[in-house]
């Protein structure tokens, strides 16, 4: 029986999460990267027979924390509209057996939203006074919550179609700076330092050239085919860097884009969070606008479950 996981569910990882510093676990989980202390391979793509869809591996190993795992993300075609999950599963190093299986879905946007902070941290201005999240689901929310605490916001404002009619979103910060509700993303973006992307989009969601000529532009990644969140062409003009160089490239819809209509080159590339965090990448002259790409990583997931075994146990 002592080889068994600890299984738990959506609301278990809730709970965990609660006591967690994500972006402190990422931090420790990038610096592995930049020193060869983790490994992150490509995710791959299963095809269920007979059409019945498909499932992707996220796979990872942080010996810093000596675990190892992966998540799975099924695609199942139904009548009633496609289900997506996804569960994560890690294992000791040390001992080969299995720690922990659990809902991977609250970990995913905890996940995406404590990377983008993390890149907040290391690009934005130290005297940023204005952000501005597009995009208020779960994961704009989340964005707004991670991102919050790192700067002395004076202006802060959520954007989305509907918002105005929204009586869930925040309205004011921890710090007591008022959050201003907003369904014009050029109106927005004016005269944001820092603009976070949160949407599930797979079209430009704003005009770049609106943005202040120093902004800090941040993305993430959705389902949809060659998903992005800018123009592509924006890329030539702005100090690009994304979460991790090797793969962002191969999977990020503006960049594949932009690299297939000769627009843009990876070698463009001003660097990732793992070289962002032990200092080997330049940081932003100041003279341009900056974008920070995040596609996700099977490790951050792998990172974030171990963090979540670990809080668990200690309960």
């Amino acid at each position: 029986m002592s080889t068994l996981p600890l299984v738990i569910d959506d609301r278990a990882v809730a709970a965990a999460l609660e006591t967690i510093d994500v972006p402190a676990e990422l931090a420790v989980m990038f610096a592995g990267l930049a020193n060869g202390r983790a490994a992150q391979p490509p995710q791959t793509l299963t095809l269920f027979p007979d059409g019945m869809g498909d499932f992707i591996a996220y796979l990872g190993a942080l010996a810093d924390r000596a675990v190892f795992g992966a998540k799975l993300s099924p695609y199942l075609p139904r009548e009633e509209g496609a289900l997506v999950t996804a569960w994560t599963v890690i294992l000791s190093m040390e001992t080969g057996a299995p720690l922990l299986l659990c809902d991977a879905k609250r970990l995913t946007t905890e996940r995406t939203a404590g990377t983008t902070a993390l890149a907040v941290d290391l690009l934005a201005r130290p005297d940023a006074r204005s952000l501005a999240v597009i995009g208020t689901g779960p994961v704009g929310i989340a964005h707004l919550r991670h991102v919050g605490p790192l700067r002395d916001w004076a202006r802060v404002t959520l954007c989305s179609p509907g918002a105005t009619g929204r009586q869930d979103l925040p309205r004011t910060l921890d710090s007591g700076c008022p959050v201003i509700v907003e369904t014009d993303p050029g109106r927005a973006i004016a005269d944001a330092d820092v603009i976070l992307l949160c949407t599930s989009s797979g079209a430009p969601v704003i005009d770049v050239d609106r943005a202040k000529a120093d902004a800090l532009i941040t993305s993430i990644s959705t389902n949809a085919a060659d998903a992005h969140e800018i123009d592509p062409a924006a890329l030539a003009a702005m100090e690009v860097y994304c979460d991790y160089a090797p793969t962002a490239p191969l999977s990020a819809g503006e960049m594949k884009l932009a690299i297939a209509a000769g627009l843009w080159s990876a070698d463009a590339l001003r660097g990732d969070l793992p070289a962002l965090m032990v200092g080997r990448a330049p940081q932003p002259t100041g003279s341009k606008r900056i974008f920070f790409r995040s596609i996700g990583l099977g490790l951050e997931d792998v990172a974030l479950a171990d963090a979540v075994h670990r809080a668990t146990r200690k309960e």
